[in-house]
């Protein structure tokens, strides 16, 4: 019976030992995220771009609540109703991070924001494209509470 029963032991032993360190591995990085460890935004410098930006002229909202590897934001727009970016994206040109949004909901079919980061005065500034007028606006959007 002992023999019998060492192989199923030593089996059951490996896989609680592979079970745990997987389940070791997941919990190390939720506290790396937990505590704030850097990540690939921090380190692109995309992470000043999270929080809430208002455009002072019309009230206008942008929401950034992450960014991935590639620069693409997690980003949603109110005007005051809740339209949806066909793409939202954060690059950088030198030590600049610029911030594109394009609109293909509710009357704004193309419509665009190519926006630069001011580091400075914490703003976001540039060109909304009205893509229904075929018209370009100077604007810009200020933090909407602090970091």
């Amino acid at each position: 019976m002992k023999r019998r029963l060492a192989p199923f032991l030593s089996v059951l032993v490996l896989v609680l030992g592979a079970s745990a360190g997987s389940s070791y591995a997941r919990e190390t990085a939720a506290s790396e995220l937990a505590s704030g460890a850097p990540t690939v935004a921090a380190e692109s410098g995309f992470d000043t771009l999270m929080g809430r930006w208002v455009r002072p002229d019309g009230g206008y909202l942008i929401t950034i609540q992450g960014v991935d590897a590639d620069g693409r934001l997690d980003a949603a727009y109110r005007n005051p109703n809740p339209l949806p970016f066909a793409k939202a994206q954060a690059s950088r040109i030198g030590n600049a991070i610029k911030v594109f949004l394009e609109l293909r909901a509710g009357g704004y079919n193309g419509s665009t924001y190519s926006l630069s980061y001011d580091p400075a005065n914490d703003v976001l500034h540039g060109v909304y494209y009205q893509a229904a007028a075929q018209q370009q606006y100077d604007v810009y959007f200020e933090r909407a509470e602090p970091r």
